[in-house]
């Protein structure tokens, strides 16, 4: 009588080889149809991400449904350095997010953002000028500020401050409240001779739709910001997928221990 134990391997990684099709086949789409630097940026990780799937899945499949011990142990290596390597980041993905955090400011909807508020880690990732110039131009690319023209163009001043700015928004699309610049619209700003702050920020803010303030620390700070807030909510969702992939790998060891009963006990010519 075939194993419990054998079942569930075999219907598991069935299931994730399926899954594992349509991930390649997105990869190749992208490849094929990314008009953007951003979107082609992620097309050899889908398309890796999608055979490493299909590979892994095949070999727990074959070794646990056809009994072949060499494919199990495979399987079952591969997901020991799965598990270990996803510890290793959930434990990261905590330490590197710990720091930072917008500062609220009275009066104002939004919030300002401060790179040296992050951890040096993140700080260095975006400091680099040739990793900020690749960043700079996805954010140019996804029109971030756009939505302040279309949405916002006739807002009062009053008004604007009262507004729910995303973090990029706020760092990348307007400049610092205290560079004391006198608003004329969501992207429009015009310098005065109070303006003495001596931020850099303030001398790099421009009223050019493609520069605006995507040069800023505020703006790098207000990505790490986002990225500290999604980091946060994989890193959750990665403990749950840590507990799932350790009771598949017991489940694994159970059906390598019953290849290796079944192959011990079978007749020999």
């Amino acid at each position: 009588m075939f194993r419990v134990s054998n079942n569930l391997v075999g219907i598991l990684n069935f299931i994730t080889f399926l899954l594992s099709i349509p991930i390649v086949v997105a990869g190749v789409w992208l490849s094929r149809q990314g008009t953007t630097e951003c979107e082609r940026f992620l097309e050899k990780p889908v398309i890796a991400l999608g055979v490493f799937l299909m590979l892994v899945s095949l070999a727990g499949l074959i070794g646990a449904c056809c009994r072949v011990s060499l494919l199990l142990w495979i399987y079952l290596f591969v997901m020991f350095l799965l598990i270990v390597l996803l510890f290793c980041f959930t434990i990261f993905a905590f330490v590197v997010t710990n720091k930072g955090a917008g500062e609220a400011t009275s009066g104002r909807g939004y919030k300002e953002y401060r790179l040296g508020d992050y951890s040096n880690w993140l700080q260095k990732r975006v400091s680099s000028t040739k990793n900020w110039n690749k960043i700079k131009s996805c954010l140019m690319d996804s029109k971030v500020c756009k939505s302040l023209i279309d949405n916002r163009a006739n807002t009062q001043v009053q008004q604007f401050y009262l507004q729910h700015l995303s973090a990029i928004q706020s760092g990348c699309c307007k400049p610092a409240d205290h560079c004391n610049f006198v608003y004329v619209s969501p992207t429009q700003w015009t310098k005065t001779n109070s303006s003495s702050s001596t931020n850099p920020d303030c001398d790099a803010w421009s009223n050019d739709q493609n520069v605006l303030c995507f040069n800023c620390q505020s703006c790098k700070a207000g990505l790490l910001d986002n990225i500290r807030s999604d980091w946060k909510k994989v890193a959750i969702v990665n403990i749950i997928f840590l507990i799932f992939l350790i009771i598949v790998y017991s489940v694994g060891c159970c059906a390598f221990r019953n290849n290796r009963e079944d192959n011990s006990y079978k007749p020999y010519p």
